[in-house]
């Protein structure tokens, strides 16, 4: 091959890997730029959760210091619920089947 060719494509070469360095420092660049709004957001999130909230419910203490009496009372008044909510299913589904063994009738 003439010396003119070899030139034509090592330049050909250096400008490639010219183009690829500023492709990737330019998406480098992007990529730090939103790293950033992303570390501020989190920063934001992070020292809001570290302020005292103002939550209503602060006059009750914690369960765990409250008597036993008062943890069995709360589960059974939510196992109360379960059960409720599982009759109430029930008697839908029962209502529904009788609706439609009564509908072609």
């Amino acid at each position: 091959m003439p010396w003119w060719i070899w030139l034509i494509l090592a330049l050909f070469m250096l400008a490639m890997i010219v183009a690829g360095l500023i492709y990737a420092a330019l998406h480098g660049l992007r990529a730090l730029k939103d790293m950033s709004d992303i570390g501020g957001q989190l920063g934001e999130r992070v020292a809001a959760m570290g302020e005292p909230g103002t939550s209503a419910d602060t006059s009750e203490p914690p369960l765990f210091t409250q008597p036993l009496s008062v943890a069995q009372n709360r589960y059974a008044e939510a196992h109360a619920n379960v059960i409720r909510s599982k009759a109430a299913k029930r008697e839908r589904h029962t209502q529904a089947w009788a609706r439609w063994k009564r509908f072609n009738n």
